[in-house]
């Protein structure tokens, strides 16, 4: 059988015979756990297509999973040897530095699927997050049968709440990051390249937020408002994280701004706006990729954080800090509830952390081997 027809009947699998286990045994996990959600959950699929938009949502990754990973291995075994081997630039480099740390692409693979279940919940989650089974018999469950992770005081599903969780966590950590990376980076850029007075002002303005402890400043912005949405608790979020991205792109600006190409850019009459833009922050965009995928891990714990002090969505919206508050007073009885959200957080976090770590060796030309 050739690599091709191999591809098309189990995506991924050509790739981890050639040694690259890494982007196959990605594929291939992807292929087959879609594959075994679409012929097990086949009923909520179809009905998800005409039902909330979160089921439509869960139903087209499904169907973009598959395809996605079908076509891209197909394309990867059947594209000329040229094209593998042409254009070997900075960050071709670092992705195959990356692809060269073991631990990393674990961590990228652990991300990859814990997105994946959030966005598939609806379609796999035995019950819903909200429903409470009878107070009578089914409070306080302890793990197994029918409630996998056992159930809370109010006899909900631990096992749905923390998938439904997910969705809640990860979208916050995503937006606010981007958030505040956005903010970061056109600050950073405009206060390293512009300097003077520009300089004083921007970084004088970090170092007095900076000054404030985070999580007390967190606390006093949230307490302010009535009701917290979710885009309330990106917001704030995203508001308050990008000082330290500021600092780094000025670092990485500073060092720029002097070099050869960026001369020549003003040489030729380019403004400063174009420069900023289209020179500068391409050229500093390694140490901003690294500081958004260990901030995602940051800003999942500080929302963990302000759930259970209850400054986060209001109930009955699961959410991973939530959980682990309703169950503190449950933890010699019922340790369940605050654990495994627990170590879904824990798990998030490290993984996130992983795969920056590997992003930082990979993209600094002195650590790669």
């Amino acid at each position: 059988m050739t690599d091709a027809s191999l591809s098309a009947v189990l995506p991924g699998f050509p790739q981890m015979l050639k040694g690259r286990w890494g982007v196959g045994g990605m594929s291939l996990t992807v292929w087959i756990g879609l594959l075994g959600v679409l012929l097990t959950r086949w009923a909520r699929f179809a009905a998800g297509w005409g039902g909330p938009i979160d089921h439509q949502i869960a139903s087209l990754t499904v169907v973009a999973g598959l395809l996605g990973a079908w076509g891209w291995s197909v394309f990867d075994v059947s594209r000329p040897a040229e094209m593998e081997r042409s254009g070997i630039g900075q960050w071709s480099l670092a992705a195959r530095a990356f692809k060269k740390n073991r631990v990393a692409v674990i961590g990228v693979m652990v991300v990859v699927w814990i997105y994946l279940i959030a966005l598939i919940t609806p379609l796999i989650a035995p019950h819903d997050p909200a429903t409470q089974a009878s107070l009578l018999t089914a409070r306080l469950v302890a793990p197994g049968g029918e409630f996998p992770l056992g159930t809370d005081h109010l006899s909900r599903d631990v096992f749905s709440r923390i998938m439904y969780g997910a969705r809640i966590s990860l979208s916050i950590g995503f937006v606010a990051v981007g958030i505040s990376v956005t903010i970061g980076t056109l600050l950073g850029a405009v206060s390293g390249y512009l300097g003077g007075w520009v300089d004083t002002v921007v970084m004088r303005f970090v170092d007095m937020v900076i000054s404030f402890p985070g999580l007390v400043l967190l606390i006093a912005i949230v307490a302010l408002f009535e009701s917290n949405s979710i885009f309330l608790i990106m917001a704030v979020l995203g508001l308050t994280q990008w000082p330290g991205t500021a600092r780094i792109v000025r670092g990485e600006v500073l060092s720029l701004r002097e070099r050869e190409f960026i001369e020549a850019a003003r040489a030729l009459g380019f403004g400063r706006r174009r420069i900023i833009l289209r020179h500068v922050i391409p050229n500093a965009l390694a140490p901003v990729i690294v500081t958004a995928t260990l901030g995602v891990g940051n800003v999942i714990v500080l929302e963990a954080g302000l759930s259970f002090l209850g400054l986060g969505l209001q109930p009955p919206t699961p959410s991973w800090g939530s959980m682990v508050s309703d169950g503190r007073g449950y933890l010699l009885d019922a340790w369940w509830i605050s654990t495994f959200s627990g170590l879904a957080i824990v798990l998030t976090v490290v993984a996130f952390n992983l795969v920056g770590d590997g992003l930082r060796d990979a993209l600094d030309p002195r650590l790669r081997t």
